[in-house]
């Protein structure tokens, strides 16, 4: 036990838990002027290019998302080689640069959104649910996650909740991905999110959960969509802002359940 416990400070940056090494790492937002200046860009041959073209050129979204918390992460590491990341480019890497999924209401809305570029999903929906290496074998399983053992009151030993990237989508709403983290000595609790709210159109949540007990040699996964039209969910309007009260409210489109061994 005192291995898990040895830090009894929860915003430390990393620590060692049975046989994981969990860290996280939190800065500022991705700069909105590439290093060459105002209308420039690095080429794609530069081996120095900037990070801002560095997201431009990987991702080719006509543009990115108000902040993006570039480096910005948390990465678990099991001894034996499994590794878990969360990073802002892979769950953008997810959002569709091809396609439009919301028909507005609006047309001028939907005009000044798009600002002329190609169609794409403006509102970045990611349904990102977290980078694995091929240490982690997946597998389908019926086995819920434990609700009443994560209500349980326990030590927390390693918290940290980190923003990957925001948008507030001109205006009219918000589009957020997340990740925290609790570290209890039972074991750790990750919630992995995708808020979306466009004003007077839709909230969703695309949440995905992560349970690990400790003496298991697996995470048990849960991937869940929620999503309801703003008319469907007036009862709620105090809550639009707060995604922890909303998934109350949205009803569940789908739900998957996995095993991570690792």
């Amino acid at each position: 036990m005192a291995r898990a416990c040895q830090c009894l400070k929860p915003h430390l940056p990393e620590i060692n838990f049975h046989d994981w090494i969990i860290s996280c790492e939190k800065s500022h937002i991705l700069h909105s002027v590439c290093k060459l200046g105002n209308d420039q860009n690095c080429s794609r041959q530069d081996p120095n290019r900037c990070d801002l073209c560095l997201y431009r050129l990987t991702l080719e979204l006509p543009r990115l998302p108000d902040m993006v918390f570039f480096k910005n992460k948390l990465v678990l590491q099991h001894k034996d080689g499994a590794l878990i990341e969360f990073k802002p480019m892979d769950s953008l890497a997810v959002v569709s640069n091809g396609k439009q999924p919301l028909e507005m209401a609006s047309a001028h809305l939907e005009q000044s959104v798009e600002e002329k570029f190609k169609p794409f999903d403006w509102t970045f929906t990611s349904t990102y649910q977290g980078s694995m290496n091929k240490k982690v074998r997946v597998e389908s399983t019926d086995q819920a996650l434990e609700k009443f053992k994560l209500m349980q009151r326990e030590p927390i030993v390693f918290h940290h909740d980190i923003t990957l990237f925001e948008d507030e989508l001109n205006d009219r709403g918000i589009s957020k991905m997340s990740v925290r983290i609790r570290v209890m000595p039972s074991g750790f609790f990750i919630l992995l999110r995708h808020f979306l709210r466009v004003d007077r159109e839709l909230i969703c949540l695309h949440d995905t959960r992560f349970h690990h007990q400790v003496g298991n040699d697996f995470i048990l996964k849960e991937y869940s969509h929620r999503e309801a039209h703003c008319s469907e969910l007036q009862s709620s309007v105090a809550f639009w802002t707060k995604p922890d009260e909303m998934q109350e409210y949205l009803p569940l489109k789908s739900k998957e359940l996995y095993k991570l061994y690792f």
